[in-house]
């Protein structure tokens, strides 16, 4: 009778074992190359190192299945996520216009935002947009394309905070909370509160969101929230107290990748846990996530403040000067803040019919001041992620595959 007992208990251990990302596989790769990665292998706990990678193996009927590696992977370790909030805010967006159900609202209905309350800052017009009008698609547009700051604040204004952590607990993505705008000095009250917004069609106003307040707390215990030795306050006033990070957005590593698997490849979900989007907006967000800035004509991106790599961290190092291969596309959300750059990425080569996801962070503020703009980005940070993308690629391209994956659906005419 014991032994019953146990076993539906080994069971469902087994399946959460298997379930479990492999924790050697990353570290030996690592370390085989540790030319590329020797400083991080020295100070991996220094610059806070999270990876994880997955494997796509498609069946008989193209469907993708997901063996994943990881390396000093911990949701209770604290990062900051900086611009990889935008994604599920700019899915979300598209959600709730569909699920409002408005006879003439869509994500190309003219926008506009306005304040009612103190910090909060009017929007008429977009010189970005063929018809120099805001709308939700040219700001999704924006943000996919070079990560802008005050699109995602519109987008995140429209949705409101308390929508959007409803929707991130809908979709299971409880270790995540998004509670604020970005570079704004968004906190407290200002946060809580999101303006008014008014969409037109032709002329004609089809639909008001009002000022909305959420009273909601979303607290969350991590680990390394209070950091370093000192920071520059609103003034630029060198504060010598650890910075305080307990108020701000947490989107861990882990659900940065089920967020993106679910929307690449919604195909290897239940319908119920997809994201509520139609075929036409999948299109859309998989075209500008895998565009260069350079590309776009609405809005236009030109050298030599934006080039192709711009936004390309993982197997382009964010290199202006970077050779760009005419087989590989990124669709991928970059986050770049506080000395943390993050990229959460899944890699196409057409014409050696290869992906995979690769998702990592890493930190380098070697004065411990936070505010001070002087962080290692260019020395530390996207080598690290450039050398990390162009090692699992040069893997990939070995690995035997028993079902060339069809990847017709990403491909597009820029």
């Amino acid at each position: 009778m014991r032994k019953l007992l146990l076993l539906p208990f080994m069971l469902f251990a087994a399946v959460c074992m298997a379930q479990r990302p492999d924790t050697v596989f990353l570290e030996n790769m690592l370390k085989s190359n540790s030319g590329l990665f020797e400083h991080i292998l020295k100070h991996p706990t220094h610059n806070e190192v999270q990876i994880l990678y997955t494997q796509i193996d498609r069946d008989e009927h193209n469907i993708p299945h997901f063996k994943s590696y990881s390396y000093r992977l911990n949701p209770k370790h604290y990062f900051y996520p900086a611009s990889t909030v935008k994604l599920p805010t700019a899915i979300f967006a598209l959600e709730k216009l569909k699920e409002l159900g408005v006879k003439g609202l869509s994500r190309n209905s003219v926008m506009i935002t306005d304040s009612a309350a103190e910090k909060q800052t009017r929007v008429t017009t977009d010189s970005t947009a063929k018809n120099g009008k805001p709308s939700i698609e040219q700001y999704i547009k924006k943000i996919l394309l070079v990560s802008d700051n005050d699109a995602y604040n519109r987008l995140y204004e429209f949705v409101g905070r308390a929508e959007i952590n409803s929707k991130l607990k809908k979709y299971g993505f409880n270790n995540t909370r998004i509670i604020g705008r970005l570079a704004v000095g968004d906190g407290g009250e200002s946060a809580r509160t999101t303006n008014p917004v008014k969409f037109y069609d032709d002329g004609k106003l089809v639909y008001t969101k009002p000022q909305q307040y959420d009273s909601n707390n979303y607290p969350m215990q991590l680990e390394n929230m209070i950091q370093g030795k000192g920071y520059l306050d609103a003034k630029d006033r060198l504060v010598m107290k650890p910075f305080d990070f307990s108020d701000k957005n947490v989107y861990p590593l882990q659900d940065q990748q089920a967020v993106l698997k679910r929307l690449l490849l919604p195909e290897a979900f239940p319908e119920a846990e997809r994201f509520n989007l139609t075929p036409d907006e999948y299109k859309f967000i998989y075209k500008y996530m895998s565009m260069f800035p350079t590309e776009s004509d609405y809005p236009k991106y030109q050298r030599p403040e934006y080039y192709p790599a711009y936004c390309k961290f993982i197997f382009y190092g964010a290199d202006s000067t970077a050779s760009i291969s005419p087989d590989i596309r990124i669709f991928n959300k970059v986050g770049d803040s506080y000395g943390y750059d993050i990229d959460n990425a899944y890699v196409v080569d057409f014409k050696n019919k290869v992906e995979f996801i690769l998702t990592a962070v890493v930190q380098s503020n070697e004065d411990g001041i936070y505010n001070d703009n002087k962080y290692e980005y260019d020395t530390v940070c996207l080598p690290f992620l450039k050398n990390l993308g162009k090692v699992i690629y040069e893997y990939e391209l070995k690995r035997p595959r028993q079902h060339k994956p069809n990847l017709a659906k990403f491909k597009f005419k820029y």
